[in-house]
């Protein structure tokens, strides 16, 4: 009973790792690729996204006052478990859903890895919507669509170690769960080197 659970389980992966890549996928490379944009680290250093290339990363819009904060665990714990393979997990602290991150960049910095052990890269916090959104998240609004952008926080977007948009997924999908595994596995760079 066990084997054949597995089995299905292992059939029902392999089908989402087919489906799901495509799912949310871009249509040609409108706006150009997302390495052409940069963040500022949450120390306030520069944070080219061209600095990724070869990479896959998770760029994620993040709030330490938000229901789903506890979702920086599983970040964490994606970064732990893929890094080495190709993986970059970034988080986006905004402010722009309830006034969930109303914090400074140095109280951010210490919530994260106080209460998470996070170390995986912070950006300065950003705005991911409206007229003055990050010209990161204006272009993946336009690429993906209005459905596709962030409705609050934690909203995570997966772009190719090209540098395209290659899936989005809303607040409440759990940055471990299968579906974001068939997409971070389907696209890993072959070496996990960059």
């Amino acid at each position: 009973m066990i084997d054949r659970r597995r089995l299905m389980c292992a059939a029902a992966l392999a089908a989402l790792a087919a489906a799901v890549p495509t799912a949310f996928a871009a249509e040609g490379s409108v706006g150009g690729p997302a390495h052409r944009f940069a963040f500022r680290t949450i120390e306030g250093a520069g944070m080219p996204l061209s600095a990724y290339r070869g990479k896959l990363v998770m760029l994620v819009n993040t709030a330490s006052e938000c229901a789903f904060t506890p979702q920086y665990a599983d970040l964490q714990a994606l970064w732990e478990a893929y890094r080495d393979r190709g993986l970059v997990v970034i988080g986006a602290p905004s402010n722009d859903f309830g006034g969930q991150e109303p914090g400074s960049a140095s109280d951010i910095k210490g919530f994260c890895s106080g209460e998470y052990g996070v170390d995986f890269p912070l950006t300065d916090k950003v705005r991911v919507r409206g007229p003055d959104a990050h010209p990161f998240y204006a272009w993946a609004a336009e690429t993906l669509g209005p459905g596709r952008a962030p409705k609050w926080n934690f909203h995570k977007y997966l772009i190719s170690p090209d540098g395209h948009l290659i899936a989005a997924f809303d607040s409440p999908v759990k940055p471990r769960d299968p579906r974001i595994l068939a997409v971070i596995e389907a696209n890993l760079p072959e070496s996990g080197a960059g």
